[in-house]
């Protein structure tokens, strides 16, 4: 039996198409699996001068050691104030700045 060439042709394009749509939306890095999650409500989020080491463990993308900088170098004004003052990185804040708030202590 002979395949016409131009169907061998198409073949391959089905295979190709096929093979890079394969596990495409299966694997998400951490990054975007935190991006996915829809950000809680401002009375909801974390409070970075008033919540506790654990507390903060509970925002998506956070590690132990990011928590610990940021209860060490309290207080804040604002949560850009992670970048700003250098304790956390670009990529950390981008992880967990729709997660957290920092309210100024009442005077």
């Amino acid at each position: 039996m002979k395949i016409p060439p131009s169907s061998g042709i198409l073949a391959v394009a089905l295979v190709c198409a096929l093979l890079s749509g394969v596990g495409s939306s299966a694997y998400q890095s951490p990054t975007a699996q935190a991006a996915s999650h829809a950000a809680p409500a401002p009375e909801d989020r974390v409070d970075l001068n008033s919540a506790s080491l654990d507390q903060l463990m509970k925002v998506p993308g956070m590690t132990r050691t990011w928590a610990a900088r940021i209860v060490r170098y309290r207080p804040y004004r604002t949560k850009t104030d992670l970048i700003d003052r250098g304790i956390v990185t670009n990529q950390v804040y981008d992880r967990i700045k729709d997660y957290v708030i920092a309210h100024r202590a009442k005077q």
